[in-house]
């Protein structure tokens, strides 16, 4: 009798056990599962002579000067939609996944440093047969917008950071998303890989947000569906470890260099990256002005749309008119770029 029941009782924990194991542990999605859902509108699949098949869109006004849009860390080209409904009427827009995110996925060469970012940016642009543009970036991507810009200075216009990463900070841990602490534990980080709920994605989004009534079911569906994008996890792991040799400070140390006119753009309530770091980017770079935004968090393109872009039009309108140089002709939005076939633009139906 003892016996039955403590198997009754052993049964019943692994089936409970189970179930968890099921309810968390998540399996890579192909790219073509997700592609349906997530590059509908202008989204174009563009193979760069590094072999990467970049997932990018290029809206907007086709004769309008170029903005290249580049997103922060575990994001999208999603993420600047609000500013390209804002600003395209004035602006060829050009957006990308970058490498190990959204529907670009995993790269060969698994190059996922700031200056491997750079490069995707320079061969894309180069695909693009997009000579000189306007640059901006948000957090993580505004560390790879200002790297493009210290290696090329001569391709870029203007620079717009947008609670961008390149600064040495000191933050509170708690405002850190829990998916960014526990990347950054090596054996958690591998557990990571193949366990990942929904709520710890929730979770970082939401900390990114001051207004709470911005993060939607579908951007939090968005950025999870997305995190499962086969190879996504596995750059993750190496993007993160690769933070550990990456000398911030030197950096910095660099930004002096930048010459061409600059926006910080700031949430005043960001936890990820403090508004300290907006005035540390001015002291380092002092012809850069500031526009920072009360009662705003992480991702104010997201947050407060038509009051980040209207900075932006109003600096680019000021930069690009004070410009010596003139950019060269671009193809128009979506035109083939090239005489070979891998490298034009193949728009996704």
């Amino acid at each position: 009798m003892v016996r039955r029941i403590l198997l009754g009782t052993l049964t019943l924990i692994a089936l409970a056990f189970a179930v968890i194991v099921i309810s968390v542990v998540q399996f890579d999605v192909p790219r073509e599962e997700l592609v349906g859902q997530y590059a509908g509108g202008a989204s174009q699949f563009v193979t760069l002579p590094s072999g990467a098949s970049a997932h990018m869109r290029d809206e907007g006004n086709p004769d309008g000067p170029v903005l290249v849009l580049i997103h922060g860390s575990n994001a999208s080209l999603h993420t600047w939609e609000p500013w390209v409904a804002e600003l395209g009427d004035s602006y060829r827009i050009v957006s990308m996944d970058l490498p190990g995110h959204g529907l670009t996925g995993r790269v060969p060469g698994d190059d996922y440093t700031r200056e491997g970012m750079a490069d995707f940016v320079g061969e894309l642009m180069d695909v693009l047969n997009v000579d000189r543009f306007a640059i901006a970036g948000n957090s993580m991507g505004g560390g790879v917008a200002a790297q493009y810009t210290l290696e090329h200075p001569g391709r870029i216009s203007a620079l717009i950071l947008v609670d961008s990463a390149g600064i040495p900070v000191e933050r509170k841990e708690e405002d850190v998303p829990l998916a960014f602490r526990l990347a950054r534990m090596p054996v958690v980080s591998n557990v990571m890989r193949y366990v990942l709920p929904r709520s710890v994605v929730e979770e970082g989004v939401r900390k990114v947000f001051v207004d709470q009534s911005k993060v939607t079911d579908e951007m939090v569906s968005r950025y999870f569906d997305l995190s499962l994008h086969e190879g996504n996890r596995d750059a993750t792991r190496m993007r993160f470890r690769s933070y550990a040799s990456r000398d911030e400070e030197a950096f910095a140390a660099r930004l002096g260099e930048i010459e061409v006119p600059v926006l910080v753009i700031w949430g005043d309530k960001d936890g990820l990256i403090p508004v300290s770091a907006a005035h540390e980017f001015k002291k380092r770079i002092p012809q850069a002005e500031l526009a920072i935004f009360e009662n705003v968090g992480h991702v104010p393109m997201e947050e407060v749309p038509e009051a980040s872009a209207a900075a932006v039009r109003d600096f680019l309108a000021s930069a690009l008119a004070a410009s010596s140089s003139t950019s060269p002709a671009s193809p128009p939005a979506g035109a083939a770029v090239n005489e070979g076939g891998e490298a034009v633009p193949e728009a996704v139906e």
